[in-house]
């Protein structure tokens, strides 16, 4: 090859920008749009992260100083009485719900004992089940974008080496200079993509293992009351 020819095409290499805002600027109409949303992807991930830790830091909180409320010997009655007048979650609304059902019944006039129970162990259940559905909520959109977002990414990415080739074809030129920043441009995609995707994972699975630990907390406080529960109807009934 003439050397001419080779310091010619090694000329606008040499002054082509590469950098991170001059790629999403020369991108595709379709590949910033594809940006765009994976990075709004993104934020939106953290946030819900962020809201996530402090909810599961005050919940366990919350477990805790229950717990040791209500081991401490004080009287579940009185216990009731100074959660029953305030909103309740998590473990604390576990307890108000099954000493409401068990107040129905042996304070009533009937003092129905039949299915009591039952009926306990059923409220609990509910109990829990509202419980997860809370601390569950909007976990789906990390995992959506855990496992999507490399798809996506993906997608801006054949979409800006199609550009690129057409951009090839049009100039009739395949020297470096013509190439190398629709690639790079195309490749953006993918990173962006990958950037939103791997935190996302990361926190579901953490987020899934903290609601499945504090679930397994609250079905644990439920056999234990629930045994506690029985044999109270035992020694009444």
């Amino acid at each position: 090859m003439n050397p001419a020819d080779v310091a010619q095409s090694a000329l606008p290499v040499a002054s082509a920008d590469v950098s991170l805002i001059s790629l999403f600027w020369h991108a595709h109409f379709v590949v910033k749009t594809i940006m765009l949303g994976l990075l709004a992807c993104s934020v939106w991930v953290w946030a819900i992260a962020i809201d996530k830790m402090l909810l599961y830091s005050r919940t366990k909180k919350a477990m805790d100083r229950f717990e040791q409320a209500f081991w401490s010997g004080q009287s579940i009655d009185e216990l009731y009485r100074a959660l029953a007048a305030k909103p309740t979650q998590s473990m604390a609304a576990l307890f108000v719900a099954a000493m409401r059902e068990w107040k129905r019944s042996f304070e009533g006039h009937s003092r129905s004992f039949a299915g009591l129970q039952m009926r306990i162990d059923k409220v609990m259940s509910v109990s829990i089940a509202r419980e997860v559905e809370r601390l569950d909520r909007r976990l789906l959109v990390l995992a959506t974008v855990g496992s999507a977002s490399p798809f996506v990414g993906l997608f801006g990415t054949v979409w800006g080496i199609m550009s690129s080739f057409q951009s090839i074809a049009a100039s009739k030129n395949t020297s470096l200079a013509v190439v190398a920043p629709g690639i790079a441009e195309a490749l953006f995609a993918t990173a962006i993509g990958l950037i939103a995707a791997i935190p996302a994972t990361i926190f579901y699975n953490k987020f899934i293992s903290e609601v499945n630990r504090q679930a397994q907390r609250l079905e644990g406080f439920a056999d234990e009351f629930s045994a506690i529960l029985s044999r109270q109807i035992d020694e009444r009934g």
